[in-house]
């Protein structure tokens, strides 16, 4: 399917890595100018050239703390120099801190919240006016704990749930010239699980890679997902294909979540 992104110009925040990079590479094969950005940039540096390598238009990485006001505002402004607009902004960021809630403190809380949300706030607010010259659109990769809640996850559990309720109310207030989405990805074979796993089986715990996969692929697909699975989706909310999907929260887990809803 043509989803027809040729020419488009999108920003993709913690692209370095992950999921964040897989999205980066399913717009950029689909045509659309991309800017990826992260903290680190020799690892920027060098997911921008594995981006380019399948990317059908220009490619530009884009160094940027996501708790920083200024340096948000500052990276949807390169965006709009690069490629004379903004047409669709995908954030995503790391996740916080694993605990218990007896386990964190007020700190861990206000950083929880400036890192996943008060990022989607700032980006959001800056790219408007140009997604608004278009049709734009925003997708928000949060997590599959917002439909159910993780062990040892309280700070995921309870802050990624605001940028739910961000994404609705932008879906309705940005409308109809932006359409707001968001995806819920449980897990998939980052570089992060992989060193997990690869962890795991230096302690013994499992006997082999493929064993410790098989310990995250709960659910009915009985396998762990592809990142490129997830960025197609991404690329699809993002397309003229999804044109009649707005304020949507699409779990992409293997059908993990128990949620109904």
């Amino acid at each position: 399917m043509d989803l027809q992104l040729d020419g488009n110009a999108a920003l993709v925040t913690a692209s370095s890595s992950g999921l964040g990079k897989a999205s980066a590479k399913a717009l950029a094969r689909e045509g659309a100018d991309v800017v990826i950005n992260g903290r680190d940039e020799k690892r920027l540096a060098e997911a921008r050239d594995e981006v380019a390598a399948v990317a059908a238009g220009e490619v530009v990485a884009q160094p940027a703390d996501l708790t920083d006001a200024a340096a948000v505002e500052a990276l949807v402004e390169r965006t709009v120099e690069a490629f004379g607009g903004l047409d669709h902004l995908v954030t995503s960021a790391g996740g916080p801190p694993s605990g218990a809630f007896l386990d964190t403190d007020d700190d861990d809380w206000y950083a929880a919240f400036d890192l996943l949300v008060m990022s989607v706030v700032r980006l959001a607010r800056a790219a408007e006016p140009h997604l608004r010259e278009g049709e734009g659109t925003i997708v928000n990769i949060t997590s599959r704990s917002v439909k159910e809640a993780l062990d040892s996850l309280v700070l995921s559990n309870s802050v990624r749930m605001s940028v739910i309720g961000l994404e609705k109310t932008l879906s309705q207030e940005f409308a109809p010239e932006i359409r707001a989405n968001a995806v819920l990805p449980g897990p998939h074979e980052t570089a992060r699980i992989r060193e997990l796993v690869e962890a795991a089986v230096e302690r013994g715990e499992v006997d082999s890679y493929e064993a410790g996969l098989d310990d995250w692929a709960n659910n009915p697909l009985d396998r762990i997902g592809d990142p490129m699975e997830l960025g197609d989706v991404v690329a699809f909310l993002s397309s003229p294909a999804s044109g009649f999907v707005n304020g949507a929260a699409i779990p992409v887990d293997g059908g993990a979540t128990g949620s109904n809803l």
